[in-house]
């Protein structure tokens, strides 16, 4: 199967959702295996809900994300313009070319006649589809509706008998029944394209020979099939993948708090790491490394596509999150992190600080967090109080004598504690650590003291002691 040209052709209707950024990211892998070439095409004929805005959202959601392309709405192409509304001029010609054929003719059904034919049918326990009544007018009765001032829509005459093979790299050979799929509609009432004509047309026009997207497109492949092979127009290898679905095996919504990948984005969530967690997603790669850009695209295949749909799991996102931030070297750490730090964290302390809580983190609140745990005054919660207050003041008086003698030695200071108070182990780290920090687990206590200083950590001690003698007998 050779492979040349994929594209990721989104409707701007809103924000880039995880399913069709997975779709963007599987259809880059796949041609950029092969050294082919990418396209990114906005398919924006529905004019009531396409909005500038979420145009330009998609490409610099995509860029965020890591992916490229070589042909484009904003770089252009040798099969310009990348907007459907600006190739609208192109169409006509096939429109044509199908109705003088005899593939099309002029459809005069009203929106209230297709629903009333439509519930007869369901009544009748029959599959409801067009019964393609307006095929058989002839050119009196058409002249009748225009006379009238109709305006029809074009639809397309499907063959009333026999099956469509369609070899998907999914799922492999599907069939389809001609007498089920039913005449259907490739140009509008207005004179817009649908959907399905012209994205078909242009990815023939465009030299486009993958299509990777979601299976609740499995019914338009065969429609896009007939009006190809009727125009002689080469048609793409199409792959079919399971939709993307929650833990409970219901379509990923927003009130599993699923969210658009600008959302993840804003939250902090890093591009590294959604396309780790995204390419495992319904793909099979194989170990479960951590993979730059190159390993994923080197370990891709689409024979590695799984038929079963990808359950979304918020954990498994963390676990990838995580390993991003572990990769990240202390430039792109501090890229990340710094403008969420600035005045908070000291700058001469900001690299020492963020290599302390490196582990410890998953997103930019948890650092900002951990800043005003280390450089403000983090336990005000009365059970904290109560469990410092619950440790006795003596071993916070032995605490603050133990390190006034060796404010700069970690290990020194915890082994003279031991000595004098007699504690080991979870009983003496866990005082220590919810004196500093207010919290029962962190960053290792060791990294963390050198950034407090020997005033705060003090101040701290003094307090934890304070604590204790106030607390009752």
């Amino acid at each position: 199967m050779m492979i040349h040209k994929s594209r990721f052709a989104p409707s701007p209707t809103g924000n880039l959702h995880l399913g069709n950024a997975r779709t963007a990211l599987f259809s880059w892998l796949a041609v950029r295996k092969v050294g082919g070439a990418f396209v990114l095409r906005l398919e924006d004929t529905d004019q009531e809900r396409s909005l500038g805005h979420y145009g330009d959202r998609v490409l610099e959601d995509l860029r965020w994300l890591g992916l490229d392309w070589d042909e484009g709405p904003d770089c252009g192409g040798p099969f310009a313009p990348y907007r459907q509304m600006e190739r609208l001029s192109l169409y006509g010609e096939f429109f044509d070319r199908l109705q003088a054929a005899g593939n099309a003719y002029p459809c005069f059904c009203t929106a209230e006649d297709l629903e009333k034919e439509r519930q007869m049918q369901l009544a009748a326990g029959r599959p409801p589809r067009y019964s393609g009544r307006c095929r058989e007018l002839g050119n009196a009765g058409r002249s009748r509706f225009l006379e009238a001032g109709c305006r029809p829509t074009l639809r397309f005459a499907v063959p009333r008998s026999g099956n469509l093979r369609v070899q998907d790299l999914v799922w492999g050979e599907r069939n389809f029944s001609l007498a089920d799929t039913g005449d259907f509609v490739i140009r509008r009432s207005d004179g817009t394209p649908a959907f399905l004509f012209a994205n078909a047309v242009d990815d023939a026009l465009m030299g486009i020979d993958l299509v990777l997207r979601g299976e609740d497109h499995l019914s338009n492949t065969p429609r896009q099939i007939l009006v190809l092979e009727a125009l002689a127009l080469p048609a793409p290898q199409y792959g079919h993948l399971p939709l993307l679905v929650a833990q409970d095996g219901q379509p990923l919504s927003k009130r599993h708090g699923a969210a658009s990948l600008r959302d993840l984005r804003a939250r902090g969530y890093l591009p590294a790491a959604l396309c780790n967690y995204l390419g495992h997603l319904g793909h099979h790669y194989p170990d479960e490394e951590w993979r730059e850009m190159a390993g994923l695209v080197q370990d891709f295949s689409l024979g590695g596509i799984s038929r079963s749909p990808a359950r979304f799991d918020w954990s498994q996102l963390h676990y990838w999150q995580s390993r991003a931030i572990r990769e990240m070297d202390e430039g792109a750490l501090q890229d990340w992190l710094s403008p969420h730090l600035t005045g908070v964290v000291p700058p001469a302390l900001l690299t020492g600080f963020l290599g302390a809580i490196r582990e410890n983190i998953l997103l930019p609140p948890d650092a900002v967090e951990w800043a005003g745990r280390c450089f403000g005054f983090p336990f005000p919660e009365p059970e904290v109080q109560a469990a410092l207050a619950a440790v006795g003041s003596a071993f916070w008086e032995a605490a603050e004598a133990a390190f006034v003698t060796c404010p700069e030695d970690f290990p020194g200071w915890t082994r003279k504690l031991a000595a004098v108070s007699g504690q080991r182990g979870r009983n003496l780290y866990l005082p220590l650590r919810l004196a500093l920090t207010g919290v029962e687990h962190g960053p290792e206590l060791a990294a963390l003291v050198p950034l407090l200083g020997p005033q705060r950590v003090r101040e701290r001690l003094h307090a934890a002691a304070a604590h204790s003698s106030n607390s009752p007998a």
